[in-house]
């Protein structure tokens, strides 16, 4: 029997939003899964899981708000993923990110509020803080939009903020670093590196070298959202899930092919540069409200950790039917 009461998920059909919703089945939580509607009936990775007869679908657009508290009416949690996160398109299309993340937001919270939901939690990014003014970087550094998708999550957690402080909603928000692993979009810097090799290439194309990242193994990540979702304690505030260490897109794309087994040279590529102003130099998580608060921390954590998650990802990705569906020798924005 179920005790955890049914869980919306907003994004299921996305890379983080599948790894959660097939945790949560595995913990026994009654889950409906809410995908974007289209016209091929995708439910985008869920297609790909062996749990689909285990999950509950609704097909819709978080931009539309009676759709969205028509899928809220009969759950009692609410883990908000839904978002457009692609930082070249957000500088081609903002304004469709101010729909969807800060818009879409707007109806997940008034209908948590109407319905009386038990928690939402929402989801941030590390992008809400630009370049790092101090490392590592905790909850209470500024906020700088380099980005029209960062302004827009900037905007969306304010919002959560906002309700929770106006109207007493039990929002709490998560805010994961840079998140990879299987089923990553190829937009992202470590499926980029990793399609390309695995699809013979030694010459990869790719942006800015320097710049470092705090990456999160999606496992790590899922294990944030299970803990939040779980804790009290967590209600009202900005929790960072990131493993407390940097690395360079440079180095990372070394240890790729130290991995792989594998030679290369790195072409830099002018379309895959973020405007100046807009790219965020370095991120690098403090993760101590995290463990203090939830009891979590990283299981692939360092350098060891980082290698460990990345032969996990490369496995994934190197298989051919994984593989043939990214087109490793096109840019995606």
């Amino acid at each position: 029997m179920n005790t955890y009461g049914k869980v919306l998920v907003t994004g299921a059909d996305g890379f983080i939003g599948s790894h959660v919703t097939e945790r949560l089945i595995a913990l026994g939580y009654e889950v409906k899964a809410f995908v974007y509607y289209n016209s091929f009936n995708s439910w985008g990775w869920l297609d790909h899981s062996s749990h689909k007869s285990d999950f509950e679908v609704f097909a819709g657009d978080i931009r539309d708000p009676y759709g969205v508290k028509e899928a809220m009416k009969d759950c009692d949690k609410v883990l908000h993923l839904a978002s457009l996160i692609a930082i070249p398109y957000s500088y081609h299309s903002p304004d469709t990110y101010i729909d969807t993340n800060i818009k879409g937001t707007l109806n997940v919270l008034q209908a948590a509020r109407e319905l009386d939901i038990a928690k939402v939690v929402h989801t941030s990014t590390s992008e809400v803080y630009g370049t790092a003014q101090y490392v590592p970087i905790d909850e209470d550094h500024p906020l700088q939009g380099q980005s029209p998708y960062s302004a827009s999550k900037i905007g969306a957690d304010q919002m959560a903020l906002a309700f929770n402080r106006s109207f007493e909603t039990p929002v709490a928000i998560i805010r994961p670093f840079n998140t990879y692993g299987p089923r990553q979009s190829a937009r992202a810097v470590i499926p980029t590196i990793i399609t390309q090799l695995a699809s013979g290439a030694r010459t990869i194309k790719l942006g800015a070298l320097s710049p470092t990242r705090d990456f999160n193994y999606v496992q790590d990540t899922v294990n944030g959202f299970v803990s939040i979702l779980n804790s009290d304690k967590a209600l009202g505030e900005v929790i960072n899930i990131g493993s407390n260490y940097e690395i360079s897109i440079g180095e990372t794309a070394s240890i790729i092919a130290e991995v792989m087994g594998v030679d290369i040279e790195i072409e830099t590529d002018e379309i895959r540069h973020r405007p100046e102003k807009s790219e965020v130099e370095r991120l690098w998580a403090n993760n101590q409200k995290a463990k203090e608060l939830l009891g979590w921390e990283p299981n692939y954590g360092g350098i060891d950790g980082f290698k460990r998650g990345l032969k996990e990802t490369i496995e994934w990705f190197a298989n051919p039917k994984n593989l043939s569906q990214y087109k490793a020798d096109v840019y995606n924005i």
